[in-house]
This record gives C-alpha cells, structure tokens and sequence, in this order.
C-alpha cells in the first residue's frame, strides 16, 4: 500500500462541527479519527473545473480535503452545462476557477479553495505543482495530460488521471516513485485528429460524474492509507453495456521520463509535441505538405509487392513489438543516437521509419535526416493506419 506523503499533517485536532459533518467518516474503521485528520492536513490541486473537476471538487470539499486548488482558464458555455454539474445556467460567460471555488466552499466552509484563472504551460506547472501533495488531472487534452504527466514525474508527485469519451471512461493511478507513469502506459499521444474531442465526438453527461467521482475515490485512498490504488491498472468503463474492464502494465524501463536514464529532463512545448505540423491532416493516411518525408502505409506495402527492399526501422520499445508489428529493424528512439551503425552505411539508401502511430518515426526522421541520412521516410499513422487500411488483424493498442 502506498503511504502518503510525509509532510500530510495528521495532528489537526476536529471542531465539534467537523465531527458532526464527518460522523459517517468517522465511524468507518479505515478513516476514523486519524484518517479525518490527514484529510484535513492534506491538498489536492484539481486541474480543470469541468466535467471531470466537478465531482472531483465537490466530492473531496465534502470529504474535508484541508486544501483544493483548481486550475481553469476557461469560462462556462451552456453546452458545459449538461455534465459540469459544479455550475447553473446563471454562471454562464463568468470564470470556471474562481464559480467553483465558490460552490466548494458553499459545501464545505472550513477548507481552504485556491483558484488560479490561467492555462498550465511547461511555464508555471512545476510552480504550481510544488505545493500540494496529489494532483488530480481532470483536462480534456492530450498536450495537458502529458504535460501533467512529466510535471509529476520531475517533482516525484502522484496523480491521479481521468478520460471520459461519449459512453467510455478511464482511471489510473500514478505514482512515478514506485510505479509506472502515464508515459509507461501511453508512450506518445495520438496524431491531431486521430482521437476525436468530446465538442466533436460527444459525452454521455453522466459519465463524468463516474470517472470524476472514482477519481476522488483513488485520492482519499491514498491520503488515508487505506485499499489498493490502481497503481499499475487501468479501469476502463463501457457504460453503454455497464462493463468495467482492467488492463494492467508496468513501468518501461526505458520510458523517456520516469526511467533511470530518461530523455525528457525538462518540461516541453506539448501542444507543439503532441500536434505537429506533420499531424494536422485529419486523415492517417494523407500527406502533410512535409510529403517528401513521409510515406503512405498502400504506398510502402505497393513498394515492397513490387519487390523493392526499403530499410524499416521500427523505433518503439521492444516490449511493443509482442504486441503488434510489421517487421523491420527494432532500434527504439531512446537508443537510435547510439546505434547508427546497425543503419545503411550508404546514407543515401531509403530508410522508412515506423511507430506506433507516427509520432516517435517522425521525430526519429527529423533526426536522422540532421545525422545526413538523406533518404529517410516517416511511415504515416504506424501500426494504427498499417491496422486501419492493409491488415486488421495487426492489433491496434
């Protein structure tokens, strides 16, 4: 079981008001007293106010989490309203941070609300990380969520992190410490365009209240040192059939940020790292206007049926390949600097780069063709487009 954090106050004597809200706390054997008490010692930095921030601000104000912070810099439309519950129609076109410090405190007055009006960017994230003991990652983007991910890793904090998507919602646990990190589970984010967003592809309103409300489950878990996290699982809900489904994994040895000799020592542009300009066509089998660096999987599957030979150079991690692969030469990213001698020693020979969905290969391209490589091509879409338009039974993960 993992232990919470050391600096968690648990001496924080109860108020004879607190004792009578947290009665039914109180009475469960795993929180009693002492556990009440590391709530209320406790902080939790929530980022995002949405539907997956209201449950998760809402519930842990009632559980007497000492301190919520809320990051938000977004203001409340009507269509947020059929699922972020934390506002009326009345807040429409006011500030989602600063309306939901409002309602938690209107739940709970003797806690502490923090609200910071602003975007987390590689710039401020580390600064507004440091002070609270868990984060609680309810954002609706990839930039962010891996923006989260890598913050927490460099200053050694859990998270806990939620995804909702029309009926399919997901939880995980993250303890880059003692355990896997977002990274170990999802090595690279998806190409823009190849997961939909929630404006585009919908979400069942109540779905967040599940996630949001797990989530808030695995957060007192940990404060009060009690139960298994899912640390190393991934919950996933189907809600349209009511399934619940795990899949558990484990730390990458060499993942690029929370592995022993990691890549990623700083915190990067994500919006630019998850959404290059390579990755804007809405299509995984369309060329950007980088075309000449790129290469269809029909075209490359026309080229070897042809008979022609192109070197595949397949920069995932080797644990990946059990998974699903197209063959080709396994150099994973991490390591190509350092073993450029396994490539063509005729730099002008074709060499095609492959991943999982095309986001490792591209930037593995844009370094070999700096190395004077001068005839390197980014496979597009990876294994997602070789499964999606040559061979479905090439397993998409």
């Amino acid at each position: 079981m993992q232990l919470i954090k050391d600096n968690i106050k648990t001496d924080l004597e109860l108020t004879p008001k607190e004792n009578e809200r947290y009665s039914r706390h109180l009475v469960i054997p795993e929180v009693g007293i002492e556990g009440q008490q590391k709530l209320k010692g406790s902080s939790v930095l929530i980022i995002g106010a949405g539907g997956l921030g209201s449950p998760l601000g809402m519930y842990l104000a009632a559980a007497g989490v000492g301190t919520i912070g809320i990051i938000d810099f977004d203001t409340v439309s009507y269509s947020n309203l059929q699922r972020q519950v934390i506002f009326s129609t009345n807040d429409v076109g006011h500030p989602k941070a600063e309306l939901a410090k409002t309602r938690l405190l209107e739940i709970n007055p003797n806690i502490t609300v923090n609200f910071i009006s602003a975007k987390l960017t590689r710039d401020n994230a580390l600064e507004l990380f440091k002070d609270y003991d868990i984060i609680a990652d309810g954002s609706d983007n990839f930039a962010a969520k891996y923006l989260v991910n890598d913050a927490c890793v460099m200053l050694g904090k859990p998270f806990v992190s939620g995804s909702i998507l029309r009926f399919d919602g997901q939880v995980s646990f993250f303890d880059p410490k003692t355990g896997p990190c977002y990274r170990c589970l999802f090595p690279e984010p998806p190409f823009a365009g190849e997961a939909p967003s929630c404006s585009e592809a919908g979400v069942l309103g109540v779905l967040p209240g599940i996630i949001g409300s797990i989530q808030a489950n695995e957060i007192i878990k940990y404060i009060i040192g009690k139960g298994e996290l899912l640390k190393g699982r991934l919950l996933m809900l189907d809600a349209l059939d009511m399934k619940f489904t795990e899949l558990h994994f484990e730390k990458d040895p060499a993942c690029p940020v929370c592995s022993s000799s990691p890549l990623i020592t700083e915190l990067l542009d994500y919006e630019e790292n998850c959404f290059h300009p390579s990755n804007v066509n809405n299509s995984i089998n369309t060329m950007s206007d980088n075309s000449k660096n790129e290469i269809t999987v029909t075209d490359y599957k026309a080229k070897v049926d042809s008979g022609e030979e192109p070197f595949l150079l397949d920069v995932r991690e080797a644990f990946e390949t059990k998974i699903a692969s197209i063959g080709g030469h396994l150099i994973p990213l991490s390591e190509l600097r350092d073993r450029l001698g396994e490539l063509p020693k005729d730099k002008s020979e074709e060499i095609i780069v492959y991943c999982r969905t095309g986001n490792r290969s591209h930037h593995a391209m844009v370094f070999l063709k700096e190395e004077g490589y001068t005839n390197v091509k980014n496979l597009l879409g990876g294994i997602h487009a070789w499964h999606d338009m040559i061979d479905p039974k090439i397993q998409k993960y």
